[in-house]
């Protein structure tokens, strides 16, 4: 079997993951393939200015369809809202923490005004104006360890906000500034989550199945069911989280405009067998109250 992966040290470390639990069931070697996507090619400009469906998958899309790789390994929000007809989602392993985090030598309330945050996500920029910051942002690209040390070392911003999950993958917890609560600044849709991607017509597919973890897969799907029907991706500041509890599933979606404003804020729980039909009414409900 061969895996493909960007080449990022996050994105082999998460496949690495994934690669290891996999051998531990079939008892062969995988070989793993890096594939450079379209998303780590560009690198001193915001994302939200480009077409971003696909920006960092399309190429191991084409892998797989291709039968170079047998399966891929994505961070389940980097997927598009809609997927190529001849792929499938396989398994979606336990999902990490879905938190935001601050990586900066302030405290989020020192921040001075008008701090520079170094970010690509239009998502974060709108959850800081929300809360009161009057901040600039700027590109701030690279792999994580790269961003962190431009923050915290060479200062070419005075902050930064990223996912706890690839911090707590990569072991470097110790840069963490401060941990927000998910309901404060609010992740995107599959946060923390994993998706294992293969051909619809796969040998492989009951094998990787395997790997799935069914909360996570409900809650994950629940998320990018609500972008599917709101009809937007990361071009729009809109967070969305998702909890199984039980037999039940609290489902959070916080939309913003992109200078900060409040377009819609819905809680909802549900039965967690019914989490598709809520995710698609919390969409519509969002769709209604944004035009």
């Amino acid at each position: 079997m061969i895996v493909g992966t960007r080449g990022s040290q996050l994105a082999t470390t998460q496949t690495g993951t994934v690669v290891a639990a996999l051998e531990e069931i079939i008892g062969e070697e995988i070989e793993t393939k890096i594939i450079k996507t379209t998303g780590d090619k560009i690198k001193d400009t915001q994302l939200y200015n480009f077409d971003a469906k696909g920006i960092f998958t399309k190429e191991l899309d084409i892998a797989l369809i291709n039968n170079d790789i047998d399966f891929a390994v994505h961070s389940f929000k980097d997927l598009p809202s809609e997927l190529n007809d001849q792929l499938q989602i396989t398994a979606i392993p336990q999902r990490e923490a879905v938190n935001e985090v601050l990586i900066s030598n302030y405290s989020w309330d020192e921040l001075p005004d008008n701090a520079t945050i170094g970010t690509s996500s239009l998502r974060r920029e709108a959850f800081c104006k929300y809360h009161g910051k009057n901040i600039k942002t700027v590109p701030l690209r690279g792999n994580v360890e790269t961003r962190i040390r431009k923050v915290l070392e060479d200062e070419v911003c005075d902050a930064t906000i990223m996912a706890a999950a690839g911090i707590n993958r990569l072991g470097l917890q110790e840069n963490i500034k401060e941990i927000f609560d998910e309901t404060y600044i609010v992740p995107p849709a599959g946060q923390g989550a994993l998706a294992i991607m293969t051909n619809k017509d796969s040998e492989y597919n009951d094998v990787i199945a395997k790997l799935n973890h069914e909360n996570t897969r409900i809650e994950a799907l629940c998320e990018k069911t609500i972008l599917e029907t709101l009809g937007v991706g990361c071009q729009w500041p809109i967070g969305i989280t998702s909890k199984v509890k039980g037999n039940n599933i609290d489902i959070h979606a916080k939309l913003l405009t992109p200078e900060g404003g409040l377009l819609s804020d819905i809680e909802l729980t549900d039965k967690k067998d019914n989490a598709i039909d809520a995710a698609k009414e919390i969409g519509m409900k969002l769709k209604e109250e944004s035009l």
